[in-house]
């Protein structure tokens, strides 16, 4: 009925579901819409107009409230809308009208801007055009609006290693990174529509909204020159409402510092920042035991969490909160 799935296969070249099977899904999800909303109509009503709108084209056009109700919907049932983000105040960006790759690329600028106001990050999804029966929607290629290359160079890797063949991708695709390169260089949107195939748009850098990372009681810290971007927008899953489905529906909640600090910096298959943080701290790295891991990670949260205070960016600390998931950087799905 309604759904949040990974989406990482290429546009159809057919989008037409059985009119059966559409009206069975929007005559379940329009049942409990009514319930939830009774000063939405006559069900009945609505139902006759669904099942002829799915008889003449083999779909249907949610209402702006239908569309509301889904998708939030949707984000709580998949486990991403945690309760310290009350579900019913979602917003909810309406943009079904927008499907052409340039356009995507400058509604989903405007989510990250949207998103990170003034520091209180506010959680939201933008939905763009559906799949119809004679025209695919558009597709979101990055796991999450914003990421930073991975560059294997010849003594050792810059940047996220997570990225490095998705670097490599849009490279082929006619990007080019900076000069000289770094280790938070941003990466492009990678849109895909029907018509216009795999488009590539640089995301300018004052869209998105850093954290430069300081340490409480360690003045070095700040040495490293680390940041971090504050909007987590996962942008390559599709939502699925009452049988329509909605392939860029790109949303975001907020950070946890584990998320930045542990799972990223630290991780050596991220940032592999561990080994280095710890020669700072003077700690025995030689044997597992001493848990100088977990020491590191330990001093990396706090690091996150203090720098986003002193920001005053929200992030939250516990992880019954929500943590960004749904990342598929093992290869590039635009070239699949």
């Amino acid at each position: 009925m309604t759904a949040l799935r990974d989406d990482i296969a290429p546009p159809p070249t057919s989008t037409r579901p059985a009119g059966s099977t559409v009206f069975r899904a929007a005559e379940q999800f329009l049942r409990m819409f009514h319930g939830a909303r009774p000063k939405a109509g006559p069900l009945d009503t609505r139902l006759a107009k669904v099942r002829a709108e799915v008889a003449a084209t083999g779909t249907y056009r949610h209402t702006p409230a239908e569309l509301a109700f889904g998708a939030r919907l949707a984000l709580r049932e998949s486990g991403w809308c945690p309760d310290s983000i009350p579900w019913r105040g979602l917003l909810v960006r309406d943009l079904r009208e927008v499907r052409e790759a340039p356009d995507v690329a400058a509604e989903c600028v405007h989510h990250l801007r949207m998103a990170a106001g003034t520091g209180t990050i506010k959680p939201m999804v933008s939905v763009f055009a559906p799949d119809s029966p004679w025209r695919p929607g558009p597709r979101i290629r990055n796991d999450q609006l914003v990421r930073y290359a991975g560059y294997r160079e010849r003594a050792h890797v810059l940047g996220d290693r997570r990225y490095i063949e998705f670097t490599t991708g849009v490279g082929k695709l006619g990007w080019r990174p900076p000069v000289p390169r770094g280790p938070f260089d941003l990466l492009p949107l990678v849109i895909e529509t029907g018509t216009e195939g795999v488009r590539l748009f640089p995301i300018p850098r004052d869209a998105v909204l850093e954290v430069a990372l300081t340490h409480p009681e360690l003045p070095w810290f700040a040495e490293l020159g680390l940041r971090w971007h504050a909007v987590p927008v996962i942008s390559n899953t599709r939502l699925t409402i009452g049988g329509i489905d909605y392939p860029a529906a790109p949303h975001n909640g907020v950070y946890i510092c584990r998320a930045i600090g542990e799972d990223v910096l630290a991780e050596d298959a991220a940032y592999g920042l561990a080994p280095t943080i710890a020669g700072r701290l003077g700690l025995d790295v030689a044997r597992e035991r001493t848990l100088w891991r977990d020491r590191v990670a330990l001093e990396l949260n706090r690091a996150v969490l203090h720098s986003f205070d002193v920001a005053g960016i929200t992030i939250e600390h516990s992880a019954d909160v929500y943590l960004p998931a749904g990342d598929h950087h093992d290869r590039p799905a635009f070239l699949r």
